[in-house]
């Protein structure tokens, strides 16, 4: 068993804000996306309602995991930024549009809702796309290409294959969180992006499988991969009996796993075939320092979700 380090620890704890945020905003930008498919100002005003008191708390872990990259491994910050400083930009004004749809929505004379909800499906889909993108831009090595490389073919299937991924969490937290019609378009919807997400994964894998590859050579890997069949039996059935909240549950562990499971097969690079944790960390005490931080920051936050979750728990009608 390798032991664990220093520097293992605060790449794992940059593993997990970037997963809560997959998890939690990620969900978000699905209902997003969703607007398109519900046609009525009716059934698009609970859609936004049902993530307005919540998608805040969740880019919270966005900026977690900036932050802490700038100083747990700078190297790879300003490696990885430099490189991809354009697509960042433009999800980051992706994402600036989807919150001034979102939160003006409620305020302005109806006849601009339409603007609005258009700005909020748009600016929802070239942030996940973009998000997706550069999570395959650096699992292909490819951050040094130039400019638009996130453009190319194994990058801008990733983006889709997140894409599919975060339409299927929207569509289970419409089924869960909204009472009315619009679960029954979710629930038909949701298989439908089941299917697209399960095909995107596996012509993202056929085209470069050296990660997969390397997490089945592991142990932990092997386990992951087991339990992704039987959570992705569980989904099935869930979808079957039409059961909301074990639906999204049973979505968001499979995205957890399939997280995992990259992680499995990247370690120890950061940077494949450029920069490994070990290279990339910080000093000792610094990390220390910022890990010391996260230790109080980190709990506060889950805490602020969750009171968040709780308080906002009725279904939206």
């Amino acid at each position: 068993m390798i032991p664990l380090t220093l520097d293992d620890i605060s790449a794992a704890t940059l593993a997990v804000s970037l997963l809560m945020y997959l998890l939690l905003d990620g969900t978000d930008l699905g209902v997003g996306m969703l607007l398109f498919f519900f046609r009525d100002d009716e059934s698009r005003r609970k859609l936004a309602v049902s993530i307005l008191p919540v998608w805040d708390a969740n880019e919270t872990w966005l900026v977690l995991l900036a932050g802490g990259m700038l100083t747990l491994f700078p190297a790879v910050y300003s490696t990885l930024f430099s490189a991809v400083y354009l697509p960042l930009f433009i999800m980051l004004l992706a994402l600036i549009g989807r919150a001034v749809a979102l939160e003006y929505r409620g305020h302005v004379n109806p006849r601009w809702h339409r603007c609005l909800d258009l700005t909020h499906v748009i600016s929802s889909l070239i942030a996940t796309f973009i998000q997706g993108a550069l999570v395959g831009l650096v699992i292909a090595g490819r951050t040094q290409e130039g400019p638009f490389s996130w453009l190319t073919l194994y990058p801008a299937l990733c983006g889709f294959g997140l894409i599919a991924a975060y339409l299927l969490c929207g569509c289970c937290w419409v089924q869960w969180r909204i009472a009315g019609s619009e679960p029954a378009l979710a629930h038909q919807l949701a298989w439908l992006f089941l299917i697209l997400s399960l095909a995107l994964m596996i012509a993202i894998n056929l085209l470069d499988s050296s990660t997969l590859l390397q997490a089945w050579q592991r142990l932990p890997g092997k386990i992951i991969l087991l339990l992704m069949a039987l959570t992705l039996a569980a989904l099935l059935l869930a979808f079957y009996r039409e059961l909301p909240l074990l639906s999204l549950i049973l979505v968001l562990t499979l995205i957890a796993l399939s997280w995992a499971l990259l992680i499995v097969g990247l370690y120890p690079w950061l940077l494949p075939g450029k920069l490994t944790i070990q290279q990339a960390a910080a000093a000792p005490a610094t990390q220390l320092f910022l890990l010391s931080g996260y230790g109080i920051i980190l709990p506060l936050t889950l805490a602020y979700n969750s009171w968040a979750f709780w308080v906002f728990r009725a279904r939206v009608r």
